[in-house]
């Protein structure tokens, strides 16, 4: 039997379930944005959070594995200066995919159109037709964030809400003050 392969699993454990849920302070060191983008596309419908939405005051958002691969992917396609129109496209078309399927799936743009690779013949005939100016290899990132959300907090629908998360500055301002 081999004992590096059970010391080292070639897999990474699957997303977890639809009841788990990272706050947002979680959700921007995964996706690599700011809290301040996070708010504004959960405001204007960009990328709304699937496990629990905002209620009121004191309430956290909950964002699922999916929802943070579509918050990445919506930065990459910023970044290139895809317009908001076709990464609100490709946002949905993202979030409509079952994760298993993401793992296969590459998104590459010419700067204005976003298209969807599924196989390397696709790929190499887009950048062959000259449309491909940069991808997104949204399998890949799939697997970093499995690895990345492994060793972030995260918590599940129904638990109580607890203000012992790193980062979330604002549940602790808020526990030090009911505890005053």
């Amino acid at each position: 039997m081999n004992e590096q392969g059970e010391l080292f699993p070639d897999e990474l454990p699957g997303p977890p379930g639809d009841d788990v849920g990272y706050r947002g302070p979680t959700a921007c060191a995964a996706a690599g944005i700011t809290y301040r983008q996070l708010d504004y596309w959960a405001r204007t419908g960009l990328v709304v959070p699937s496990v629990r939405s905002a209620s009121g005051s004191g309430t956290q958002r909950l964002y699922s594995f999916r929802d943070i691969l579509v918050l990445r992917v919506v930065r990459k396609l910023l970044e290139a200066g895809v317009s908001l129109q076709n990464i609100r496209a490709a946002a949905e078309h993202v979030r409509s995919r079952g994760v298993d399927d993401l793992a296969e799936l590459t998104l590459i743009s010419d700067g204005s159109t976003v298209y969807e690779c599924t196989s390397d013949d696709q790929v190499i005939d887009l950048v062959r037709g000259g449309q491909g100016v940069f991808a997104i290899a949204v399998g890949r990132a799939v697997q970093d964030m499995r690895g990345q959300l492994a060793t972030l907090p995260s918590e599940r629908l129904g638990q109580p809400q607890a203000n012992n998360h790193p980062g979330d500055e604002l549940a602790g301002r808020r526990a030090r003050r009911s505890s005053a």
